[in-house]
Formats: structure tokens, sequence, C-alpha cells
């Protein structure tokens, strides 16, 4: 198959072949052969940086290198050896431009247009790998936050993109349910009870004050009646609120457009033993100690900057002892790559857990964590104001109500992770080219328009370019973009690059068609090969809104 990534590996081997070296040792020192920006098109379709990346090697001038590497390819170019390249020259200190011959983007469209999920797993080049990616993890103590949005729609898009190359995903909500925060859960909703039954209660201060207790309440004492508060002890009410909560939850998710294949318990590693017999293991390795009358981990011999207290002077553990086993349980599982998404504020944590998995002498490199800054909402100029409802928060299920859930996907990716990000309510909801959206999902609802006006005066699209307009081969080169897009998802785990790049495509097809008349029967080539480009851009546009979770709509 002829794709953009396998003549730039082609080529990459020829640079190699043409200064006597390995194909391995011309990558290693940096070179690439990439498609040029779509605005460069006078400079040719890709590039490389092969003569500057060798010249410290070789020990020659930039362009004397590059001179010796284009004679190398004009030779191949005239033996016909490779006819998808029609021009090859040197530009600045030693660039190395390639123009393409038009027979070889009629083949990327055709192929493109045939298959198009089998053409961009092939630009992509990746070996199949399995993942386990843990996301969301709320505490089952109230519904989502606008965090946990931001959370979830990163691991989704992740899995789905991991899933679309090729790779084997399991994802996995961790549900933080043992604890005194669940004890505090209970006791808040035994008081909500003794409220609705004419008692007297107060919720303790640290205890969980939300309006959604009073519903779950209304549902406990309408189940059970008034002897609820006399036939059961608080574990009863822990355990109710928390199957309640995770159930509401999990429906907000669906809603979301998240569903995960596995909801793991941590009062299930505390019931198993896993917890005590993986602070066995470290102890057995000499990496605890007492000291106070309280547990310690060895950290700093894993590049901490102290020791951290595992297990505290009252007897109770602290977070980190329960994820240990966690991690261990994942590792036990076969993933070859465990990816854990989490807030800004779990920075420091993220070493001290790595150092563990070290200590229990698993590669805590297989371990990647993607942490995300904080989201908020304003209206106009001014913040949205927090949530009766939720306690002291924002509710996911407030932003999807609101805005939409595509709108609600959208602002919540399109930024990198560990930036700052704020949803400006106005915008979402406007129907115009202002809300990126709308503006996406225009973009290919015009694209159906433009095919149903041709297929109405019974033209149909032809793959067989002759000369193309440098318009025509940047919507074409941006369309090969999706591909790297993919690849810096997979990754680099840039989940926002999917969204940066669905509004690239749009731009770029937006300004193609208002420069440019597609269907015009006095010109039967021109739309012919306009009508194919349109088409694969539709499919193109079609694939990135089902990877971002959104709506493909047919009208707008």
């Amino acid at each position: 198959m002829f794709t953009i990534r396998a003549l730039s590996d082609t080529l990459l081997s020829l640079i190699a072949d043409a200064v006597s070296l390995t194909s391995e040792e011309v990558r290693a020192a940096g070179t690439t052969v990439t498609l040029l920006d779509t605005t460069s098109h006078h400079q040719g379709d890709l590039t490389t940086n092969a003569a500057m990346t060798l010249a410290r090697a070789l020990k020659k001038p930039p362009r004397a290198i590059a001179e010796q590497i284009v004679a190398a390819i004009k030779s191949q170019i005239e033996l016909n050896q490779y006819s998808s390249l029609s021009h090859i020259e040197i530009a600045g200190p030693g660039f190395i431009n390639i123009t393409l011959a038009p027979q070889a983007w009629a083949s990327l469209v055709q192929q493109i247009s045939t298959s198009p999920i089998a053409f961009f797993k092939a630009e992509t080049k990746q070996e199949p790998h399995s993942y386990l990616i843990e996301y969301v993890s709320a505490n089952p103590t109230g519904p989502l936050h606008l965090g946990h949005g931001r959370n979830a729609i990163i691991g989704d898009i992740l899995a789905h993109v991991l899933r679309f190359i090729g790779h084997d995903v399991t994802t996995e909500f961790y549900i933080n349910d043992a604890g005194s925060q669940m004890q505090k859960l209970g006791t808040s909703l035994k008081a909500r009870c003794i409220e609705l039954l004419g008692g007297a209660a107060e919720i303790p201060e640290e205890g969980y004050h939300g309006e959604y207790l009073i519903e779950i309440a209304e549902e406990c004492v309408q189940e059970h009646g008034s002897s609820v508060l006399l036939e059961n002890d608080i574990n009863f009410f822990t355990s109710y609120a928390k199957n309640r909560l995770i159930a509401q939850q999990k429906e907000e998710l669906a809603d979301y457009g998240v569903k995960l294949d596995s909801w793991f318990s941590e009062l299930s590693l505390h019931n198993s033993g896993a917890i005590t017999d993986a602070l066995s293991e470290l102890e057995r390795r000499k990496f605890l100690y007492t000291k106070d009358g309280a547990l310690w981990f060895k950290s700093t011999e894993f590049g901490d900057d102290k020791d951290r207290v595992i297990r505290k002077q009252d007897g109770n553990l602290t977070y980190i002892a329960p994820d240990i086993a966690y991690h261990v349980n994942k590792f036990a599982r076969g993933a070859q790559t465990l990816i854990d998404i989490v807030g800004q504020d779990h920075h420091g944590y993220v070493l001290r857990l790595k150092g563990t998995l070290a200590a229990l002498g698993y590669d805590a490199n297989r371990l990647n964590v993607i942490l995300y800054q904080l989201v908020s909402l304003k209206q106009g100029d001014a913040p949205v104001k927090m949530s009766k409802r939720s306690g002291n928060f924002i509710g996911l299920r407030e932003v999807i109500d609101t805005v939409g859930v595509d709108a609600a996907r959208f602002f919540f990716l399109h930024k990198k992770a560990d930036s700052h990000l704020e949803l400006d309510i106005d915008i979402a909801l406007k129907q115009s080219q202002e809300n990126p959206v709308f503006y996406l999902q225009y973009a290919y609802v015009r694209t159906l328009s433009i095919m149903q006006k041709a297929t109405d005066l019974g033209i149909t699209a032809d793959i067989t370019f002759g000369a193309c307009t440098s318009e025509e081969i940047a919507v074409l080169k941006k369309l090969l973009g999706f591909g790297g897009a993919l690849n810096a998802v997979a990754t680099q785990y840039a989940t926002h690059m999917l969204a940066t790049y669905a509004l690239d495509l749009a731009q770029v097809f937006h300004t193609f068609y208002t420069n440019n008349r597609v269907v015009d029967a006095a010109q039967p080539e021109t739309t012919a090969r306009r009508l194919a480009l349109i088409a694969v851009t539709q499919q193109t546009l079609g694939l990135t809104l089902d990877l971002l979770g959104l709506s493909r709509r047919e009208s707008m």
C-alpha cells in the first residue's frame, strides 16, 4: 500500500544508502521525512532534514550531504523506481524538498475512499499492544463534577483511538469505596432519613450536605419504611448510598457517551488480603521500616524528597497502601501498559507510587500517568456559581443538560490536559461558526450537501487526478495529517490533538469550498476530481467525529 508513511520509510532507507549508513543510524540522528505544511505547496510536498542531522556525524557541510542525497534519489526517479515522485530540490542550508507526482495523489485518494480505516491504520504503523486505562475513579459519595468530566473524556478518546489503531484496550473505573469517607457517607444518609421521618439529626461537618442525599433518603425510606432506622446499622446506610451513587455515576457517564469495561472495588482489596500481601512483600524486600509507631516506605531510594507513611500510628492505612495493591493487581492481569488519568494535585504522588512498584520488582515505566488541570465554567464575563444540589461543586449532569453532550465532550477535550480549561457556556450554545462544535459539524453537513447536489445532477467523482490546484493539495495534505494526529494521541497521549486536527481539517475544507466551485457542469473533469476530494473529506470528517464521540449531523 502506498502511503506517506511508507514513502517516508523508503526515502529514509535511500538516504541511508546514499551516505553509507544504516537506516537505524540515520533515524538515530533525528532524521525525518515529513509532509510539508498545507500552506507551503510552492516548496514541495515532503521535506527531510537529513543533511542537517547527519552533518556532524559525517563531518561534511549540510549542503554537500544534501547534494549527495538528491543525486541518489534523482537517479532512482530516472530509473522509474519512484514514480510517485516528480521533483526534488535543495532549499536553504540543506533542507531537501520533494514534490509528489499527480498519480501519487490519485493513489492516496483512491485508497482513502476505498478503505479509510485500513489506510489510516497503515499510516500509524503500530504493532498491536495491550493497555489498561483507569480513569474517572470518583469517590462514590456524590454526583460527578467538572473535573470528572474532563478526566472521562481524556480516557474515552484515548481508548477510542487506541482501539481504532488496533490495540487491545481495557477501561476501568476504580471505586474508592473504603475508608473514612464511606462511614461519613453512611452517617450523612442516616441523618437525612431521620429528618424525613420527623426526627432531629445533624449531618457531621465533614459529612455530605448536598441535596442529592435527600433524594436518596427519600428512596430509602419509601423502600424500607419507617422501620429502616430500627432494623439497620450504619453499614446498611453506607452500602445503600454507595450503590445508588455508583448507579447514578454510571448513568451520567453513559449519557456523556462514556462506557467503561470494568468497575473495580477498593473494598475488594481489603477483603481479599491483597493489601496485606503487598505490604508484606515490601517488608520482605526491606523497603519498609517502623518509626514513631508508624510504618514507612523508603521512597527516598526512588527519587522522592522524603520517606512516606504507609500505616499511621493509629493503625489506619494511608491512601497509597490500597493503591499499591491495586496496581499489583493490574500488573497481574497482563496488560503491557498501564495508564492512570488523575488530577494535577497527584503530581507528587506519582513518583512514590512508581517507587513502590519498582521496589516490588515491577517495571515502573510500564505505568504512565496523565495529569490534567482544573476546569471552570463562565457565562458572559462571570464565573458560573456552584450547585446547591451537588453540595459544593458544579455537576457534570448540569453541564450536559445545559450545553448538550457534543459540546460538553468537545470543550472538555480541546486543550492540553495539563492546561487550565474554561468552558464558555455562551459560546457552547451558539449555532454559529464561533462555536467550534457547530463549525466542525457544519463542515461534515456541507460535504453531504455537495455530494447530494452532484448525485441529483447525475455527476460522479473521478479519482484519476490531473494537475491539482494548490488549494486541492492543501485539503489532501490535511486529510493525510489524520494519521499523524492518531499517532500523537496513541504515543504521546495528547488526546487534544484529535480535536485540534478536526478543527484544522474543517477550516481547510471551509476555505477550499469558499474559494472554489465544486460542482460545475461546464467543467466536468474539475468537478469529478473535486467530488473525489469532497468524498474522502466526508469520510475522514466522519471518522474524526466518531472517534471524538460527536454526532454525525445530517442538517444544521
